[in-house]
C-alpha cells in the first residue's frame, strides 16, 4: 500500500463498486424509445439515441420483435416462471381426446376407402357385399 506524506490511506478513500443490477424496463419506456428510434430519419441519430438512453442497438432489436409480436400491447408483462401442472385427471383427459381424434381420422380415411370400393366394384359389375346393419 502507498503512503502519502507518510500516512496510509484510509480503506474509505478505496473506491469500490457495488455489483451491478440488471435494469428493467417498462413497457410503457421501451414503446417510447421505439418510437423515437421509428421516427430517426439522418443518419446517426439512433446511434445518438442509444448512447443518450445507454441502449444497445440488441435490446432495440429485441423490443421491435417483441412490438411484432404483440407483447408490448399490454399493460403488463408476461407471467414469470414455470408454467402450472396439470394434475393427472387432466392430463388423462387431454391424452383421450387426442386419441379420439385420430380414431375419429382413421374412421373417416377408412370409409372414404370403402366408398371408392363401391364405386369401382359398380363400375366393373361385380356386386359389393352389403354389411348387415346396412341393410
Amino acid at each position: 500500500m502507498q503512503q502519502l506524506n507518510g500516512v496510509a490511506p484510509a480503506r474509505d478513500d478505496v473506491e469500490v463498486t457495488a455489483k451491478a443490477q440488471r435494469r428493467r424496463f417498462t413497457a410503457e419506456y421501451k414503446r417510447r424509445i421505439l418510437h423515437e428510434a421509428d421516427a430517426c430519419t439522418k443518419m446517426g441519430e439512433i446511434g445518438a439515441l442509444l448512447r443518450r438512453e445507454g441502449l444497445y442497438s440488441s435490446i432495440l432489436t429485441k423490443w421491435r420483435e417483441m412490438r411484432e409480436r404483440g407483447e408490448l400491447a399490454g399493460r403488463t408483462a408476461r407471467p414469470r416462471g414455470p408454467k402450472p401442472t396439470r394434475d393427472g385427471r387432466d392430463q388423462r383427459i387431454a391424452h383421450l381426446e387426442r386419441a379420439n381424434a385420430r380414431l375419429q381420422a382413421r374412421a373417416e380415411h377408412a370409409e372414404a376407402i370403402v366408398a371408392v370400393q363401391k364405386k369401382v366394384a359398380s363400375l366393373l359389375g361385380t356386386p359389393f357385399p352389403e354389411r348387415d346393419d346396412e341393410r
